[in-house]
């Protein structure tokens, strides 16, 4: 039977909680122009409509590599101090306005250092663009609560001191740790050294796995690493035949390892054909725990009102199974138990209660 059509201002005011989205994957266009002008960095173009456009069409290649490349526009406005607080404030911003209550923002501070900020002046300017983005979010009625979660680069060697910045920032906002960048050659295992002492700490962290690499990628980073939460892990569907879930599946499954799916990402990289045929309905039916996220914004020309609208539209997603996914995100959001108690009893379920 089909699902009854959700209308998209009904989806837009349904609560909604993201665990996987990069803050430099989201920038507004106009943004990039107006901060690109001021540190003289050359655009595709410098009309805000037609570079949404550009970055739409650039990451719907099929190439996970392309895919990343997009990247390297909205980082050269990202250098500075007062372009951090600027994009991390309208971030928050952004995702109040798309019904967002609760999100984890991630970025590798890393690659934020070309400017002249030293690693820990990043994390510092990003943190008091969140908080002011969270106050006038507040002030105007749509409260978002936003951890973040810094990223340390696979390919890279920097990871260890990535996760020296979460472990200082624990109390100052900074809710967890992940790697990301390409996956294909990069194992997670090479960074275990990072992995151990986050664990030490009490750190929680999640990986990017099982999305450009298979099921191997998933398991060094579940058992090897010991990941709380996996981003992506559409792969996972590799282990599952005829609806038989195979002993890596069934781990996932049966521990509640929450699964940071990006319906619109996964299709522009490759990962997955089509939102109709997509991973995360079957997985959801199969009783994992799926979460919805956006990934990129800008860069997939996304929102989550639009992520949620694709899968009512084309996969026959009903309303309880988008309330599913938001409860899915919040008992699995690094933040601490009653923050996530509150959200889910407070907020998400009355929410979604006024829309059944």
């Amino acid at each position: 039977m089909t699902a009854p059509r959700i209308d998209t201002e009904t989806l837009r005011r349904l609560p909604k909680a993201v665990l996987h989205d990069h803050l430099d994957g989201g920038l507004r266009p106009a943004t990039v122009v107006e901060l690109a002008d001021a540190v003289g960095h050359t655009l595709p173009t410098t009309d805000p409509d037609a570079l949404a456009a550009w970055y739409f069409e650039a990451a719907n290649s099929g190439d996970l590599v392309r895919y990343i490349a997009t990247f390297e526009h909205t980082l050269a406005v990202m250098q500075s101090r007062e372009g951090l607080l600027r994009t991390a404030e309208e971030y928050v911003l952004d995702l109040a306005a798309d019904g967002v209550v609760y999100a984890e923002v991630r970025y590798a501070p890393e690659l934020m250092v070309n400017g002249g900020l030293a690693l820990p002046e990043v994390v510092e300017s990003v943190q008091e663009g969140l908080a002011a983005g969270m106050a006038k979010a507040a002030a105007a009625g749509t409260p978002v609560r936003v951890g973040t979660l810094l990223c340390g680069m696979r390919m890279f060697d920097r990871t260890k001191e990535t996760a020296d910045l979460a472990v200082a920032f624990r109390h100052a906002g900074v809710v967890g740790f992940d790697i990301a960048g390409a996956e294909d050659g990069f194992p997670p295992a090479d960074h275990l050294a990072a992995f151990e002492h986050l664990r030490r700490e009490n750190v929680p962290f999640t990986i990017h796995a099982g999305e450009a690499h298979g099921l191997p990628s998933i398991h060094q980073a579940l058992q090897v690493c010991g990941a709380q939460r996996i981003g992506h892990g559409v792969r996972i569907t590799d282990d599952i035949v005829d609806g038989k879930l195979g002993r890596l599946a069934g781990w996932v499954r049966d521990r509640r390892i929450a699964l940071e799916m990006c319906p619109t990402s996964n299709l522009q990289t490759g990962a997955a054909t089509s939102i109709a045929e997509h991973p995360i309905t079957e997985l959801k039916d199969l009783g994992f725990r799926v979460t919805l996220n956006t990934d990129n914004r800008l860069v997939s020309g996304t929102t989550m009102t639009r992520e949620m609208s694709l899968l009512v539209q084309e996969a026959g997603w009903s309303v309880e199974d988008l309330r599913t996914v938001t409860v899915n995100a919040l008992k699995s959001a690094f933040v601490p138990f009653d923050e996530r108690r509150a959200l889910i009893e407070d907020v998400v379920l009355p929410g979604y209660a006024s829309a059944l």
